[in-house]
């Protein structure tokens, strides 16, 4: 373990604890400042961003566990550096990103739309299934088509970028130095499962969100949403084959433009799917077989195996073609 906690790898996590601390030590103060800002945006008009700032403020004023992801954002920012000159000094100034390679920008476009397009079709027909076979209906009303796109491409382009270049690139890559290609996937995918699961259970209160230990007891709560069963066997266990294959791609092609592709055809679909359909209540598919969106329950974990075998086959021939 403290051979670990001196590796590059080790680091980062330590970098991601220390994130979760600081941001329950902040998230009480943010969350005040926040409803100082919204009361000040009530009482008088306030500058444009202010003004969008404090409404926003406003909306999530029983929304304590969003003023957490915000403080977790920031004391991430905040610990950045410490952990980049921590990784320099392990590493003496050499590479973080790996054995990543240069690609031709034809193979770029070919492995992006080729992971886009795989991973997107998979999850929009197992959407089509579902919604056939009555676990999702319609919403009423229809959202409006610039809606669905607005929310849609924003996310599906912005959330691979800086995802993929982050856990694909910077931590796997420190991971690599440190183990074996396929622990190095399984521990940077958990790592990538747990970050996108620090939301509180349902229905989470936080009596005093003011309070100093007020992050604490949040971070205490999500931290115990990992215990159920359901949970982790039907959220947890897609973000983390998620993350595994996405790692895998990155590995073989020693690049991120085919995870990015998958990526981005993963969100765009998850995005698009919950805009337009809702979880049909009482269907006899709900929890295990199926959750409240296309990211969670036994069918789509189906689902994300026969994406991975697509993505094997996908990558041999991706592989055979830059050796002609």
């Amino acid at each position: 373990m403290s051979r670990f906690l001196r590796s590059e790898a080790g680091a980062v996590v330590l970098w991601v604890c220390g994130s979760l601390l600081l941001a329950a030590v902040l998230a009480p103060w943010i969350y005040q400042a926040g409803m100082n800002l919204a009361a000040a945006a009530a009482e008088k008009e306030l500058p444009g961003v202010l003004e969008w700032l404090g409404a926003a403020c406003e909306r999530s004023t029983h929304k304590f566990g969003r003023f957490f992801n915000r403080s977790l954002m920031l004391s991430a920012l905040v610990l950045l550096p410490l952990l980049w000159r921590r990784v320099r000094a392990i590493s003496r100034g050499g590479s973080i990103m790996g054995d990543l390679r240069p690609v031709s920008p034809r193979d770029v476009c070919l492995q992006v739309v080729c992971g886009c397009l795989i991973a997107g079709g998979l999850l929009w027909l197992t959407g089509i299934l579902l919604a056939s076979a009555g676990a999702y209906q319609p919403r009423i009303p229809e959202p409006a088509l610039g809606k669905v796109l607005r929310k849609t491409l924003v996310p599906g382009v912005a959330a691979p970028l800086v995802e993929e270049w982050l856990f694909r690139g910077v931590l796997l890559g420190l991971w690599l130095r440190f183990a074996r290609p396929a622990a190095a996937c399984v521990g940077t995918s958990l790592v990538f499962a747990f970050l996108h699961f620090l939301d509180p259970p349902s229905g989470t209160v936080i009596a005093d969100p003011t309070a100093p230990t007020a992050g604490f007891e949040l971070l205490g709560k999500i931290l115990l949403h990992f215990a159920d069963p359901v949970f982790f066997v039907t959220d947890f266990a897609t973000l983390f084959l998620v993350g595994w294959i996405l790692a895998r791609a990155r590995v073989r092609t020693m690049a991120l433009w085919f995870p990015m592709g998958l990526h981005a055809g993963w969100v765009a679909t998850f995005k698009s799917h919950s805009l337009i359909y809702q979880k049909a209540a009482g269907h006899p598919l709900f929890p295990w077989g199926v959750g409240d969106s296309l990211r969670s329950g036994a069918i789509p974990l189906a689902v994300l195996v026969l994406t991975a075998v697509a993505c094997h086959f996908a990558l041999l021939r991706l592989g055979r073609r830059e050796q002609v």
